[in-house]
């Protein structure tokens, strides 16, 4: 879980500059990359129950 909240943290903080710097439009599009890896991930964890591996 706390590797998804992880990602999403990265993925706005990409976006956020991906918007902001002029030029780097390209960051944008990787965080919603990021973003979307962490939803499935997340989704992937859900559907198993949230069963960690490490119990």
């Amino acid at each position: 879980m706390a590797l998804v909240l992880f990602l999403i943290i990265v993925a706005i903080v990409l976006g956020l500059v991906g918007v902001a710097a002029e030029g780097l439009l390209y960051l944008l599009f990787i965080g919603i990359g990021v973003l979307i890896v962490a939803l499935v991930l997340s989704a992937v964890s859900f559907r198993r129950g949230g069963r960690s591996a490490n119990r």
